[in-house]
Formats: structure tokens, sequence, C-alpha cells
């Protein structure tokens, strides 16, 4: 079998797989962010925090728990690294460096995930589990629990309240990810990875030297890392370990778990609206995004020219033998166009064009799914503002489910926009200025470029992946990625929590011949063509002095 072949035949089983889970799991969440039931142990924790699960909040008291929420996080994380020396299961790793202690903090509150260090050399068994896994859990279910505010904003009317946030968090951590993770975990171990608490242990000599590894609880975490949109790595090599993905099924299995949840919710929007072919509508686009993108990066890898890359099949400079071009291309696609960060392959090593892809994706917002959450809140701003400009062609006032779309929402979905192209730019821009941070690139001219935008890129939309080549560990990158990572989570946040109350208070609009069919295939091409008009409009002048100008000079 040619190996364009098989990556062909990887994507189709993994588009079926996602139809058939598609159904169940969108109907599911529908019914536990609608239901009024609380289980046992939800009471449990609910008295445990002291928050009342039935009392409705509006915008800013649900902002105030997401932020409030957070804020805690962030701090128990940062404490429990700098004290981690002194802590069981440290596996005699010393405390984290304050400046990448809070790095690290910022990125797993914020579900970046972002890594300046090498996870098997620097966390010990307590923190990988007890702080970093926690935080893969509960900063899934926030980006799942601001979602389900917008679409509720949409879905009810003459009221400002948007649900319960503390319900919303408890559900999607008890009653969603954590029953997955559980099922996922097993065939992962089936698979091979790893499922201990041992220690560190010499595994032999080689080249002069010996080698040690260090065992932990990788498969429970690797599977949360994926299902979450997180990222983070029990070790540096991430998913290309053998350890965390050993074989080609595993690795299908994990790009299932990254988009299952993201493409799932399209259909948990469009029952919580009252109109699936909404969800459809929001889907198809997704849908369109992510196959155009895959078969993009297909064709790059496996075309790139000379007599070396026609010989291994394709680019696989960088890239695991045990998945290939096809394995790694699928990968590569749904860890960038998701919030999710993992990697299976250096991205560095792609191709010129093939790393501008990657870049792009996260650049789109990564809302083709997208992350947990993040995916569909981010998808329904661009879908207001290509509402917005079909009514500007028409001379109407823009209507998007029953809702106006006026000044207010217009510009709060604006707002919404502008805030991570300010965060990446303003922060590569400085970063090239100044003479400390390029000192930390290890290639010059574009692909040297490349490597700080991707950086940038990567916090800022809260990926977490790493473009390779860029020594990050620095007081000056561990503190402006992670101001880029907390700021490119949360600022987006008060404008779609706003947004949706401004929703909520409205009355519903009945549709007339002038109304706009937002569940129509003309609407999804629509949709398309903003989000690609507004980011190469953002981005251009970036990528063509990174990614697009190494391709074309290969």
């Amino acid at each position: 079998m040619s190996p364009v072949l098989a990556g062909v035949l990887q994507f189709l089983a993994l588009i079926v797989a996602l139809a058939l889970a598609y159904r169940p799991l969108g109907d599911y969440m529908a019914k536990v962010y609608s239901s009024e039931k609380h289980l046992r142990v939800e009471k449990w924790i609910y008295k445990g925090i002291g928050a009342n699960p039935n009392a409705e909040m509006r915008w800013p008291a649900y902002l105030r728990g997401v932020l409030a929420f957070s804020a805690v996080s962030v701090l128990f994380l940062y404490l429990l690294q700098r004290l981690q020396g002194s802590l069981p299961g440290s596996l005699g790793f010393k405390a984290i460096d304050p400046d990448q202690a809070f790095n690290t903090a910022a990125s797993f509150v914020a579900n970046t995930n972002w890594q300046s260090y090498y996870g098997e050399q620097a966390m010990g068994h307590v923190v990988q589990t007890g702080g970093l896994a926690v935080q893969n859990f509960v900063s899934a279910a926030v980006g799942i629990a601001v979602a389900v505010a917008l679409v509720r904003g949409f879905a009810r009317s003459r009221t400002g309240e948007l649900g319960n946030f503390w319900a919303d968090l408890v559900r999607g951590v008890v009653r969603v990810l954590i029953p997955i993770s559980v099922i996922g975990a097993v065939v992962l171990v089936a698979c091979g990875a790893i499922q201990n608490f041992s220690g560190i242990h010499g595994v032999g000599q080689f080249l002069g030297g010996s080698q040690e590894w260090n065992g932990g609880a990788v498969a429970s975490q690797e599977v949360i890392k994926e299902l979450g949109t997180n990222g983070g790595g029990y070790f540096n090599a991430n998913s290309a370990h053998p350890f965390e993905n050993p074989n080609g099924f595993s690795n299908l299995f994990e790009v299932f778990l990254i988009l299952v949840i993201p493409f799932a919710i399209t259909r948990t929007f469009g029952r919580m609206v009252g109109s699936l072919k909404q969800g459809y509508a929001i889907l198809a686009t997704m849908v369109t995004i992510w196959v155009g993108f895959t078969a993009l990066m297909m064709w790059t890898e496996f075309h790139h020219g000379g007599p070396a890359f026609d010989i291994a099949g394709g680019a696989m400079e960088g890239k695991e033998t045990r998945f290939g071009i096809g394995g790694s291309a699928i990968f590569s696609v749904a860890t960038t166009l998701t919030s999710t960060g993992a990697v299976n392959s250096f991205h560095s090593s792609n191709t010129g064009f093939g790393g501008g892809l990657n870049l792009l994706g996260m650049q789109l917002g990564e809302i083709a799914p997208g992350g947990t959450g993040s995916g569909l809140y981010g998808m329904l701003i661009m879908a207001i503002i290509a509402v917005f400009i079909a009514g500007l062609m028409v001379g109407r006032t823009p209507e998007y489910l029953g809702k106006k779309i006026g000044t207010r929402e217009i510009k709060l979905a604006a707002c919404y926009i502008l805030v991570t192209p300010a965060l990446v730019l303003g922060f590569t821009a400085v970063s090239m200025a100044l003479p400390t941070p390029k000192d930390s690139m290890l290639n010059s001219g574009a692909h040297g470029f490349s490597e700080i935008l991707y950086a940038y890129t990567s916090g800022a939309n809260n990926n977490g992946s790493a473009f390779a080549g860029l020594s990050a560990d620095t007081n000056w990158f561990n503190t402006t990625i992670g101001l880029a990572m907390l700021l490119g989570r949360f600022l987006p946040m008060v404008f779609v929590l706003a947004l949706a109350g401004s929703l909520a208070e409205q009355k519903p609009i009945p549709a007339t011949a002038g109304t706009l069919r937002t569940e129509k295939p003309l609407f999804t091409g629509l949709l398309v063509g903003t989000i690609m008009i507004i980011t190469g409009l953002t981005y251009f002048p970036a990528l063509a002095l990174g990614p697009l100008a190494e391709g074309l000079a290969s």
C-alpha cells in the first residue's frame, strides 16, 4: 500500500468514527447542560465549595465565577510547582523556577499547555497528576461552560440569566470528561501506553552513555490532554513518544479524542437553540475548513521535491516512522485547528507551506472545530460577523437565530476578533526588535522569524504547540508568553459572556421573507469566506515574512 493511500484511508476512517459519535455525544451533552437534576457526587462538590447550583447568574456574575476559579487555579498550580522539592513523589526534582512556574501555571489554567521544560526531567508525580492533569479537566470544562452560556444567550429571551457557572463546570467534568477519559485511558493502555507511578530507572548503555526513563500515570493524562484539547505531554517528545502514543491505531484514536467534542458540540448547540439545521450549518463550516487544511497538508508534505524526499515517500525529517506522512499530517492539522497543541512530529520540520498551514490554522482562531467550547463560541462570533456583513450588503438590520445584531453586539464581536491578533503581532514585533529574544532563535531568516511568530500565535490562541528551534525557557519568553496565554484566554471570554447577556435580554424576532437563512449552504459559504478573508487581512503580512517566503524559496 502506498503511503498516500494509507494516509487517505486513515483520514476516511477518522471521519467515519467522528460521524458515528456525533449524534449520541451531541445529544448527551445537550441533556447534561439542560438537566435540572444533580447527581449525588455533584451535590457533595457543591456543598464542599459552598455553591448554590440552582442560582441563575447574569453575565457579570458568570464571568466573576470564571475569573475567580481560574485565578485560584493559577495560584494553586504555581505554589505546587514552587514547593515540588518538599513534596512526596517528586522523583528528586527540585522546585520549578519562578518564571517557569508562572508560565506553566498560566499555560495549563488557560487550556494552552505550552511547555518550556522537559516533562520527564522537571515534574514529579504529584505535580503531574495533582496539578497538571487536574487542570486538563477543569480548564476544558471552563471552555465548554462559556460556550454553553453563549448558546443560552441565543436560546433565551427577555432575561439576562445564563445559567450557573459552578453547575456547568462540575457537570462538564463529572458527566462528560471523566467518563470518556476512563474509557479512553483503558484503550491507550491496551495499545501500549504506560500507566504507573514508578520512579526513575536505567534502561541500559547507549553510545557510551546511560539511558534513564521515569514512569508515570501517562495513559490517563494522555487521554484528557487530547479530549480536553489541552496538549501538554508527560514527556518532552509529547505524542511522538512511544510511552504516550505507541502505534498507528493509538495515533488515530488520539486524533479522534481531539476532535470528537468540538465537532459534537455543534449538535448540542442545535438542540439547545431548537434547530438542528443551525448546528449542521456550523458543523459544515468546520468540516469544510478541516478537510481542506488536511488535504493541503498531505499534499505539501507528500510532494516536497528532491531525491531524498522521493525515496522517503515525502518530507519524513522530524516525523515518526510509526505514523508516516499521513498520520503526521492528520495529527498536525487536528492539533493546530483546535487548541490542543499536542504534536507527534516537529512542526519546524514541515515544508515551508506545511508550517504555514499550521500557523494559519491557529490564526483562524482555532474554530474548525476549535477547542472544547472555545471552538464553538469562536465560530458563533464569526457567524455574527458574517450575518452583519450580509446585512450591510442588502441594507437590512442583521439577525441571527431570531436575535438582532445591533451596535452593542457587533462591537463586542469586533473586540473578540481583535484581541488575539493584537497580542500575537504586538509581542512578535517587540521580540524581533529587541536583541535578547532574537538570541533564542536557532535559525535566521524567514524560518527564524516563524519560530517567534509561531510561539506567540500558539500562546495567545491557547494552542500550546511549539515550532521547535526556539529556546523559550528564558525570563522574557516565560513571562510574555504567559501573559499572552492568560490575556488570550480570558479577555475573549469577557466579550463572549457580555454578548451572551445582551442576546438573552432581547425578545425573539420572527423570521420574514428578508431574513437571511443561516441554516443554508449559502450561509456556510459566506461564513467560510468571512473567516478566511478576515484572517488573511490580519495575518498575511506576517505570514509573507515567514512561512510563505520560506516555501517560495525552497
